[in-house]
Protein backbone atom coordinates (compact mmCIF):
# COMPACT_ATOMS: atom_id res chain seq x y z
CA UNK A 1 0.00 0.00 0.00
CA UNK A 2 2.87 2.55 1.07
CA UNK A 3 4.09 1.80 -2.78
CA UNK A 4 0.65 3.16 -4.24
CA UNK A 5 0.95 6.16 -1.63
CA UNK A 6 4.31 7.07 -3.24
CA UNK A 7 3.22 6.67 -6.90
CA UNK A 8 0.04 8.81 -6.02
CA UNK A 9 2.47 11.61 -4.84
CA UNK A 10 4.73 11.24 -7.26
CA UNK A 11 2.79 10.94 -10.57
CA UNK A 12 -1.03 12.24 -9.35
CA UNK A 13 -0.26 16.01 -11.00
CA UNK A 14 1.51 14.22 -14.28
CA UNK A 15 -1.91 12.15 -14.06
CA UNK A 16 -4.50 15.72 -13.85
CA UNK A 17 -2.58 17.80 -16.45
CA UNK A 18 -2.42 15.06 -19.01
CA UNK A 19 -6.53 14.57 -17.70
CA UNK A 20 -7.14 17.96 -18.33
CA UNK A 21 -7.00 17.25 -22.25
CA UNK A 22 -9.32 15.01 -22.22
CA UNK A 23 -12.37 15.33 -19.60
CA UNK A 24 -14.66 17.69 -18.34
CA UNK A 25 -12.35 19.70 -15.49
CA UNK A 26 -15.27 18.45 -13.05
CA UNK A 27 -14.58 14.97 -13.64
CA UNK A 28 -10.89 14.92 -13.24
CA UNK A 29 -10.75 14.34 -9.60
CA UNK A 30 -13.09 11.58 -10.26
CA UNK A 31 -11.10 9.79 -13.11
CA UNK A 32 -8.35 10.49 -11.20
CA UNK A 33 -9.50 8.23 -8.27
CA UNK A 34 -10.27 5.65 -11.30
CA UNK A 35 -6.37 5.75 -12.47
CA UNK A 36 -5.16 4.89 -9.29
CA UNK A 37 -7.42 2.07 -8.31
CA UNK A 38 -6.40 0.50 -11.93
CA UNK A 39 -2.67 1.08 -10.87
CA UNK A 40 -3.61 -0.65 -7.72
CA UNK A 41 -5.56 -3.55 -9.26
CA UNK A 42 -3.09 -4.27 -12.18
CA UNK A 43 0.18 -3.27 -10.25
CA UNK A 44 1.43 -6.97 -10.98
CA UNK A 45 1.32 -6.47 -14.68
CA UNK A 46 3.72 -3.38 -14.34
CA UNK A 47 7.37 -4.06 -16.06
CA UNK A 48 9.74 -2.32 -14.38
CA UNK A 49 12.42 -2.47 -17.04
CA UNK A 50 9.77 0.42 -18.65
CA UNK A 51 9.17 3.70 -18.16
CA UNK A 52 6.72 4.21 -15.05
CA UNK A 53 5.02 7.38 -16.20
CA UNK A 54 4.27 5.52 -19.95
CA UNK A 55 2.59 2.98 -18.23
CA UNK A 56 0.40 5.01 -15.29
CA UNK A 57 -0.76 7.40 -18.26
CA UNK A 58 -1.47 4.47 -20.40
CA UNK A 59 -4.04 3.49 -17.34
CA UNK A 60 -4.71 7.28 -17.40
CA UNK A 61 -5.84 7.25 -20.87
CA UNK A 62 -7.97 4.16 -21.28
CA UNK A 63 -9.45 5.41 -18.27
CA UNK A 64 -10.37 8.56 -19.47
CA UNK A 65 -11.54 7.40 -23.05
CA UNK A 66 -14.13 4.97 -20.90
CA UNK A 67 -15.36 7.89 -18.49
CA UNK A 68 -15.94 9.87 -21.89
CA UNK A 69 -17.82 7.10 -23.58
CA UNK A 70 -19.87 6.48 -20.84
CA UNK A 71 -21.58 10.14 -20.54
CA UNK A 72 -24.68 10.79 -22.19
CA UNK A 73 -24.20 13.90 -24.08
CA UNK A 74 -26.62 16.77 -23.07
CA UNK A 75 -30.04 17.18 -24.62
CA UNK A 76 -32.22 19.37 -24.56
CA UNK A 77 -36.47 18.93 -25.41
CA UNK A 78 -37.01 20.25 -28.79
CA UNK A 79 -39.87 22.11 -27.41
CA UNK A 80 -37.42 24.46 -25.52
CA UNK A 81 -34.98 25.18 -28.37
CA UNK A 82 -35.79 28.38 -30.01
CA UNK A 83 -35.21 29.37 -33.70
CA UNK A 84 -31.69 29.71 -34.67
CA UNK A 85 -30.62 33.11 -34.28
CA UNK A 86 -29.03 35.10 -36.98
CA UNK A 87 -25.53 37.25 -36.77
CA UNK A 88 -28.12 39.91 -36.19
CA UNK A 89 -29.80 38.51 -33.57
CA UNK A 90 -33.06 38.07 -35.47
CA UNK A 91 -34.69 34.34 -36.17
CA UNK A 92 -32.79 32.64 -39.15
CA UNK A 93 -36.34 32.84 -40.72
CA UNK A 94 -36.82 36.21 -39.76
CA UNK A 95 -33.81 36.93 -42.34
CA UNK A 96 -35.19 34.41 -44.89
CA UNK A 97 -38.03 36.38 -45.24
CA UNK A 98 -36.49 40.19 -45.42
CA UNK A 99 -34.20 38.29 -48.15
CA UNK A 100 -37.70 37.29 -50.09
CA UNK A 101 -38.74 40.42 -50.01
CA UNK A 102 -36.22 41.85 -51.86
CA UNK A 103 -35.93 39.75 -54.35
CA UNK A 104 -38.96 40.36 -55.34
CA UNK A 105 -38.77 44.10 -54.64
CA UNK A 106 -36.23 44.27 -56.58
CA UNK A 107 -37.80 41.88 -59.70
CA UNK A 108 -40.29 44.68 -60.11
CA UNK A 109 -37.55 47.46 -60.65
CA UNK A 110 -36.75 48.55 -64.49
CA UNK A 111 -33.80 46.44 -65.31
CA UNK A 112 -31.54 49.19 -65.38
CA UNK A 113 -31.54 49.99 -61.79
CA UNK A 114 -31.84 46.36 -60.79
CA UNK A 115 -28.85 45.41 -62.83
CA UNK A 116 -26.71 48.80 -61.20
CA UNK A 117 -28.01 47.71 -57.40
CA UNK A 118 -27.24 43.95 -57.76
CA UNK A 119 -23.76 44.83 -59.08
CA UNK A 120 -23.19 47.26 -56.22
CA UNK A 121 -24.51 45.21 -53.47
CA UNK A 122 -24.43 41.33 -54.94
CA UNK A 123 -21.42 41.62 -57.01
CA UNK A 124 -19.48 44.14 -54.49
CA UNK A 125 -18.72 46.71 -57.28
CA UNK A 126 -17.82 50.22 -57.13
CA UNK A 127 -19.55 52.43 -59.02
CA UNK A 128 -17.19 53.67 -61.14
CA UNK A 129 -16.43 49.43 -61.68
CA UNK A 130 -20.33 49.27 -62.58
CA UNK A 131 -20.10 52.32 -64.71
CA UNK A 132 -16.71 50.48 -66.97
CA UNK A 133 -19.02 46.79 -66.60
CA UNK A 134 -22.36 48.68 -68.72
CA UNK A 135 -20.45 50.79 -70.57
CA UNK A 136 -22.09 53.69 -69.54
CA UNK A 137 -21.47 57.46 -67.90
CA UNK A 138 -20.69 57.37 -64.01
CA UNK A 139 -23.27 59.72 -63.53
CA UNK A 140 -25.82 57.48 -65.07
CA UNK A 141 -24.79 54.70 -63.14
CA UNK A 142 -24.97 57.19 -59.65
CA UNK A 143 -28.46 58.04 -60.92
CA UNK A 144 -29.78 54.44 -61.64
CA UNK A 145 -28.47 53.16 -58.21
CA UNK A 146 -30.09 56.28 -56.54
CA UNK A 147 -33.61 56.09 -58.42
CA UNK A 148 -33.46 52.62 -57.93
CA UNK A 149 -32.73 52.33 -54.02
CA UNK A 150 -35.82 54.86 -53.50
CA UNK A 151 -37.75 53.03 -55.75
CA UNK A 152 -37.01 49.81 -53.66
CA UNK A 153 -37.33 51.61 -49.91
CA UNK A 154 -40.82 52.39 -51.34
CA UNK A 155 -41.75 49.05 -52.50
CA UNK A 156 -40.61 47.04 -49.17
CA UNK A 157 -42.70 49.83 -46.75
CA UNK A 158 -45.31 48.82 -48.78
CA UNK A 159 -44.94 44.82 -47.99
Amino acid sequence: MEALAECYRTHASLVRSYLRRLVPAQDIDDVTQVVFTEIWRSRHRYDPARSLETWVLGIAHKRAVDHLRGRRPPTVPLEAVGDPQGPDGRAVGDDLADRDLVRRALAELPAPQRQAIELAYYGELSQREIAERLRVPLGTVKARTARGLHRLSTLLAAA
